[in-house]
């Protein structure tokens, strides 16, 4: 099969791999029909996630039709299409019960980091019944995909770990695909105001059609500032983090309010100051999450219900054979002005 491999930082490549096999009894193979990059892999090409090592099948992201699945799948059989979980669960352990799944014992996030992932025509789904959802008729598998990964992570890092409330002010750092699925999903709660803060003026336009309510462009270093002249020197009640370099935390470290949340969403892979000496009285709170995805079958609800559409995010698409293109693409978004690409195999 064909399948996108990682070989160390900057290096990847389209190679000819087995076919995977089923290895336990809770296994199921997936024929990927569609999957996705997502800024993850981006941040592995850098090497920022060393539990990602040369050799691996890149991706977290898809839907597929199950090939085969092992005799102790009681959910699935084959010929079903399925949404494939970002998150492995094995639902047992002690992580699972208090549904984080994100540190499941024997899962979490393994595929695409320390087990081969979807970026390939076909992937191995450990604890396949906890870890599929299957697709409701008719729906759109394209958007399906953004229900992989994105659209849970910007909701429960950003949304459900901000705190947003009905008439609450929210300021988003990065306007990339994770800030506005958390600005898409943070429209559940009815905010006041979602600021939206980018250095990109495209994406800022798309988050304004998205539902943002003002957009800061921050190459001028000032959108402290105007976050703090726009909420009359108050500040926002959340600032959700979504892009994961050091001065976009600092940004939210300024821009929070007092008594309000800073959710950090994004993937660091380099040391942030936490600036106590001017927070300390502050009564703020920092979350950090990796999606668990307990919120995905509310999501899948909701996007039957056509409450929201993900299909708004996806800008690009490529065939498997084509996926270097599509990294080119997707890592080339100023100029490209993608959002999210989807790779069809």
């Amino acid at each position: 099969m064909k399948a996108l491999v990682y070989h160390g930082p900057g290096k990847k490549a389209l190679e000819e791999r087995q076919k995977p096999e089923i290895k336990s009894p809770t296994d199921a193979i997936v024929r990927i029909t569609k999957t996705t990059i997502c800024g993850t892999d981006l941040h592995i090409l850098k090497g920022d996630v060393p539990t990602c090592q040369p050799g691996r099948i890149l991706g977290h992201e898809g839907v597929g039709v199950i090939e085969t699945v092992g005799v102790a799948v009681t959910a699935f059989k084959p010929g079903d299409r399925v949404l494939i979980s970002c998150i492995t669960a094995c639902g047992k352990c002690l992580y699972c019960r208090k549904q984080m799944y994100s540190h499941c014992t024997s899962g979490g996030w393994i595929l695409g980091n320390s087990i081969d992932g979807t970026q390939a025509e076909f992937v191995l789904i450990p604890h396949a019944d906890t870890s599929l959802y299957r697709i409701p008729d008719g729906a759109d598998e394209e958007a399906l995909v953004m229900l992989s990964d994105i659209l849970p992570t910007g909701f429960e890092c950003g949304v459900l770990n901000g705190k947003v409330e009905p008439g609450s002010t929210v300021a988003i750092v990065g306007a990339g695909p994770i800030g506005l699925a958390a600005l898409l999903t943070a429209q559940f709660y009815s905010p006041a105001e979602i600021i939206m803060i980018d250095l990109d003026d495209n994406r800022l336009e798309v988050a304004k059609r998205f539902g943002a309510t003002a957009g800061i462009n921050s190459t001028d270093g000032k959108a402290s500032e105007t976050v703090m002249a726009m909420t009359a020197g108050r500040g926002v009640d959340t600032a959700i983090e979504a892009v994961g370099i050091p001065a976009t935390f600092e940004l939210c470290q300024k821009i929070v309010a007092a008594g309000g949340t800073i959710a950090n969403i994004g993937v660091h892979g380099t040391k942030v100051d936490l600036h106590l000496e001017s927070l300390w009285d502050r009564n703020i709170t920092i979350t950090t999450r990796l999606v668990d995805t307990v919120s995905t079958a509310m999501l899948l609800n909701t996007v039957r219900a056509r409450k929201i559409d993900p299909a708004r995010l996806i800008t690009h698409r490529f065939k498997l054979d084509r996926i270097l293109d599509a990294y080119e693409t997707f890592s080339h978004a100023a100029n490209t002005k993608a959002l999210k690409v989807i790779i069809e195999t």
